[in-house]
């Protein structure tokens, strides 16, 4: 099996950055990856609320955003575009007796990342996605990564992987994010979690 069969699977899970990666951008980050394949990686940064109200830039979609209602910086990539990610509950597989459903099983204006996490078509009528919605993230920018590179990275020791949970996307605490998923280990990871923020006061 080519190493990159086995890393074909990490859509859908999280990279926790290392205590070691010296990345600013990164720092203590949870990033979803919402597409790896050979051609390179995209995710988004979960854990980085920005001051700005998701209502202020995208008419409608602020009602349907979770607490705290604000766009998320999801990675230093194009900045100026938004990404919308949903969380569809019971979304684990089709469930074509709901009317709102696509002839997919999926909620219209929404396409299926990993189990129940999905991205949102932010040009769509908010209104026809809504009686689905369980929760809602926008994000500004996305992590990127180009052929290989990832991978390099985590040869390196800069990121941990580890499964993805729905809640994750809309965590109310996302500031604790990072020490939530890594406690929540059943290994020696959840031990990283008491790291210092300043490992020079330890």
């Amino acid at each position: 099996m080519s190493f990159m069969t086995e890393v074909s699977s990490l859509t859908g899970r999280l990279l926790v950055a290392t205590p070691a990666l010296a990345d600013p951008n990164f720092d203590r980050a949870v990033v979803l990856l919402l597409d790896h394949d050979e051609e390179g990686s995209l995710g988004v940064v979960l854990n980085r609320p920005t001051p700005v109200e998701v209502a202020d830039i995208l008419e409608g979609w602020g009602d349907l955003a979770g607490s705290p209602g604000v766009v998320f910086q999801g990675g230093p990539v194009s900045l100026d575009s938004a990404l919308g990610i949903a969380v569809i509950p019971g979304g684990e597989g089709p469930s074509p007796s709901s009317r709102l459903r696509a002839t997919t099983g999926d909620p219209i204006a929404w396409r299926r990342v990993h189990g129940a996490i999905g991205l949102v078509d932010l040009d769509a009528p908010p209104e026809l996605l809504a009686p689905a919605l369980g929760s809602l993230r926008i994000f500004a920018g996305y992590a990127g990564w180009g052929p290989g590179q990832l991978e390099d990275e985590l040869v390196e020791g800069a990121w941990y992987v580890v499964e993805s949970e729905p809640g994750d996307v809309s965590s109310p605490d996302p500031e604790r994010l990072w020490r939530s998923v890594l406690r929540r280990q059943r290994s020696e990871l959840a031990m990283v979690a008491t790291y210092p923020d300043d490992p020079s006061l330890n």
